[in-house]
């Protein structure tokens, strides 16, 4: 049997597993990592946040995917029938990035993997993961390669990014179902044919139903004409729209007075998708000799593009611990990992909760006008900045945002 030597094995080759791996690299550690797909490869969350940038500098790869041509991100638009509110990422609280991408994730996985390449990590495509053991001496991974074979990895630590498989949470049976309800989403890539003046590619499009509020559609357009769709609701409620996903999908867009004005004549260019019950959450973030990065550990909801954020940022503070570890020195996992990253999921959930029982509709629709400090800080909050403990909403937002959309509401 083969067997694969590293000082951290990596689960998992999209962006928290690449970024980490660069990021352990730049340290100086011997990194492995193991993806059980083939790239490029398709994957759905697919709208950057300004947040984000910080990372992609810090491995150095943010001159990459700027010379990629992707899609300019600047903020978001907001309608729901006739009421219309933009959200511009330059009119935030925190310091930082106001500007970021929208990209095609086939492409954009490939330039953060092949980057953690260039700097010395190992990745190991179409392989899987069917078991984890702890050592004396540190851990094992076994799985099957790309021809079928097994295989064996050895190393001081393992960091699961596999996202949705979740491949450590279900193999050490610590996931735990999410409080929230079941929802749906359908999605496809198209060629959009968009041609309306108003329309203004350097930001994503959020529209709610007309008549159905906890239903929403995405629109991230691309940069060569083509753009990300999809609609999201409890799944019952989306599955009443038709017999098949497509004729779902295709209702739910027709319904829409403004889609339908704006996007007349689409084309589907690639299979429909959808994911059922997508919201997750573990009893654990770590264990002696693991941590769950991104979505292999929490995943909220789509609606505010929160996903990537919180991936690139449990990276972030997991690889800064880990080194320090491995350099022999004692980390606190629980204060430094765990509950520094749920800093900032607890805050992004406040505003999905928000969102679907209306709060945040309402103060989206109804900025506040006479503070505008409150204004920039939720703009802070949609632009991914959500550990900066300045902003009242991340403190705070439990509270704060029920009395804001109360005043929004008058």
């Amino acid at each position: 049997m083969t067997t694969i030597q590293a000082d951290v094995l990596i689960i998992g080759a999209g962006p928290s597993g690449s970024v980490a791996a660069s990021l352990l690299r730049q340290k100086g550690h011997t990194v492995a990592v193991f993806e059980r797909e083939t790239f490029p490869r398709f994957s759905i969350g697919e709208s950057l946040l300004p947040q984000s940038m910080e990372f992609l500098e810090k491995i150095g790869a943010l001159s990459k995917i700027q010379e990629a041509g992707f899609q300019h991100k600047d903020g978001a638009y907001f309608q729901w029938g006739q009421r219309h509110s933009i959200i511009d990422f330059g009119n935030n609280f925190t310091p930082g990035w106001t500007h970021t991408f929208q990209v095609q994730r086939a492409r954009f996985d490939t330039i953060l993997a092949n980057h953690a390449s260039e700097l010395g990590a190992n990745i190991y495509y179409n392989h899987t993961i069917s078991s984890f053991e702890e050592t004396i001496d540190g851990v094992r991974l076994t799985g099957k390669d790309n021809k079928g074979n097994p295989y064996q990895a050895e190393g001081q630590f393992v960091l699961d990014a596999s996202g949705y498989g979740r491949v450590l949470s279900r193999l050490l049976d610590i996931e735990k179902p999410s409080n929230f309800p079941v929802r749906k989403a359908i999605f496809c890539h198209v060629k959009d044919n968009i041609s309306h003046p108003s329309f203004d590619r350097d930001k994503i499009l959020v529209t709610i139903h007309p008549q159905f509020p906890d239903i929403w559609y995405w629109l991230i357009p691309f940069q060569d004409g083509t753009s990300s769709v999809g609609v999201v609701g409890c799944e019952n409620e989306i599955d009443s729209f038709g017999s098949d996903d497509e004729s779902r999908i295709r209702k739910l867009f027709q319904d829409d007075e403004n889609l339908r004005t704006i996007m007349p004549s689409y084309e589907f260019i690639r299979d429909i998708g959808s994911k059922i019950g997508y919201s997750c959450s573990v009893k654990t973030l770590y264990g002696n000799k693991f941590a769950l990065l991104g979505n292999a550990g929490e995943f909220l909801d789509p609606v505010f593009s929160s996903g990537l954020t919180i991936a690139l940022k449990s990276a972030d503070l997991a690889t800064d611990l880990l080194s320090r570890q491995l350099d022999g020195e004692i980390v606190n996992w629980e204060a430094d990992y765990s509950d520094a990253l749920m800093v900032g999921v607890k805050a992004f959930r406040v505003f999905v909760e928000g969102w679907y029982e209306g709060s945040l509709q309402t103060v989206i629709f109804n900025q506040p006008t006479e503070d505008n400090s409150i204004k920039k800080m939720i703009i802070s909050m949609l632009a991914g900045y959500a550990w900066d403990q300045n902003n009242a909403f991340v403190r705070d937002g439990k509270r704060l945002l029920p009395l804001v959309a109360e005043r929004c509401a008058e």
